[in-house]
């Protein structure tokens, strides 16, 4: 019996494989179905694909980082074949924020010795960390929701009546295939009789499972299904906003307290306070003055001249080793042979150069000076000039500005720039 049941078996497999090939490549004619039954079969169709997909998307609307999800499916891999039961939790990003500012919110807050506005900066960071911590709390909780509510749903629907359906309508292809085979061969009439007859069974499976798929109670289910989805993600957006409201509410109130401090007074710290040697003899490099005209002109740093060497020691080979204390100008090839010498500060530029001519007396020019370095006026206040001109001094206006006359042309100028040749009475 088992043997008849074998070849009977290998048979029928011979008969649909005959009748396929048959209708594919000789054009012989199948059983139709009906159009009722076609257009089941295409709404079946696009339901196995959009439930296959849509729980793909939803998974990865829910967790986007595709290497979390890698390095949790092989966590859980490992578990499995280990025999332990390891759960991997997915990387919330807004966790991963929170736990940041949290983490340095903590250390500027607590830090006693950070000022006033720094601990409540610290403060304030450890409240959107802690914001955040919540509203990936809230979407750990809206991962399991979508998941009870939509995702078993549609996993169910997919593995027990999409997989039942789509069983039918394979067998109801062999079932066809190996009748219209006995059919075309005129087989015996007993064989005709007993393949019609499931092919029969089979049609009705077919439809009757398409049609309660597509019925109106499974599709209210599925409408269903759907509206809880939109009340998760509803749920989820109405918690985040009220943990950020929230949150607004008291950065606001941590930025009114920062303003309403007093500022603290700062002195930095000269190199003499903290008790780094000095060189006394000699002068620091001019640089422009770090503080504004007295209309708060923004200055840029000085052009040197190419005959200048930098502000910094140089040692034997050309390298730069730390900022200069002497002022390095050319000396006269008639007073010293080389080409350089260091002049301390505040001696007047007449003492390292010949005696000028009669006509050319600074005693008769007035309150002077000559550019040691080219200067880009920023300001409309401001006037500029090239190294070597000299200046007319006016007026000092400060400790780091003078007023003066240049090519007809009257304004402030930085004093590190210049070398008062006849100095102002």
């Amino acid at each position: 019996n088992k043997a008849r049941m074998a070849f009977a078996g290998l048979k029928k497999q011979i008969n649909k494989a005959n009748q396929y090939v048959t209708e594919k490549m000789g054009g012989a004619e199948g059983t139709k179905l009906d159009e009722d039954f076609t257009e089941m079969e295409k709404k079946i169709d696009i339901t196995v694909e959009l439930v296959e997909d849509l729980q793909l998307k939803t998974k990865e609307y829910l967790q986007p980082n595709p290497n979390a999800r890698a390095k949790m499916a092989a966590v859980k891999g490992i578990s499995k074949l280990s025999g332990q039961a390891k759960a991997a939790t997915y990387p919330q990003p807004e966790g991963v924020l929170g736990e940041c500012m949290l983490t340095f919110g903590r250390r500027l807050s607590e830090d006693t010795s950070m000022n006033d506005s720094m601990n409540i900066a610290g403060q304030a960071m450890v409240e959107f960390g802690e914001s955040l911590k919540q509203m990936a709390d809230v979407k750990y909780s809206l991962d399991d929701n979508v998941k009870q509510n939509f995702l078993e749903p549609l996993h169910h629907l997919q593995t027990k009546d999409l997989k039942e359906v789509m069983h039918h309508r394979k067998k109801l292809q062999g079932r066809r295939l190996d009748f219209d085979c006995k059919k075309r061969r005129k087989d015996k009439e007993e064989e005709m009789k007993l393949a019609e007859d499931k092919f029969a069974e089979s049609l009705h499976l077919a439809q009757m499972g398409m049609h309660n798929l597509l019925e109106n109670d499974v599709t209210v289910e599925q409408i269903s299904q759907l509206a809880s989805l939109a009340e998760a993600l509803l749920e989820y957006h109405r918690q985040c906003s009220d943990i950020l409201q929230t949150l607004t509410e008291k950065l606001l109130d941590k930025k009114n307290e920062a303003a309403s401090r007093p500022r603290r007074e700062f002195t930095p710290k000269s190199l003499g306070d903290l008790a780094v040697p000095t060189y006394d003899s000699g002068s620091v490099t001019p640089q422009r003055s770090p503080y504004h005209s007295p209309q708060h002109s923004p200055v840029n740093s000085p052009t040197k001249s190419s005959q200048h060497p930098t502000s910094l020691f140089s040692d034997n080979f050309g390298n730069t080793t730390g900022p200069a204390k002497f002022s390095v100008i050319p000396a006269p090839r008639a007073v010293n042979p080389s080409p350089w010498i260091v002049l301390p500060p505040d001696k007047s530029a007449s003492n390292a150069s010949p005696l000028p001519s009669p006509m050319k007396s600074p005693s008769h020019r007035g309150p002077c000076s000559t550019a040691l370095y080219d200067f880009d006026p920023e300001n409309p206040n401001e006037i500029g000039f090239k190294e070597g001109d000299t200046i007319q001094l006016l007026s000092r206006v400060d400790d780091n500005w003078f007023e003066g006359t240049v090519n007809g042309k009257t304004g402030l100028f930085p004093v590190s720039y210049v070398q008062v040749i006849v100095p102002l009475p």
